[in-house]
């Protein structure tokens, strides 16, 4: 279960549940290749919590440019 961050404070930085899905899902994939950790400190171990982390710290945002249709 989902304690931290809550899913409230999570949706403050993204409009909707599915876009959240998709952006900490995509983060998370970033972090098990090797990408650079965006803070300090991680309360969680695994790469899905770390990323949903770094979302509720405003560190990871949608890019409202980028197309993943084409």
């Amino acid at each position: 279960m989902l304690l931290y961050p809550s899913v409230d404070k999570l949706l403050e930085q993204v409009d909707s549940r599915y876009s959240l899905i998709m952006l900490a899902s995509k983060r998370a994939h970033e972090l098990d290749a090797g990408a650079k950790p965006l803070l300090a400190s991680y309360e969680s171990p695994k790469t899905i919590g770390r990323a949903l982390e770094e979302i509720a710290a405003g560190k990871v945002q949608i890019d409202p440019d980028e197309d993943d249709l084409a």
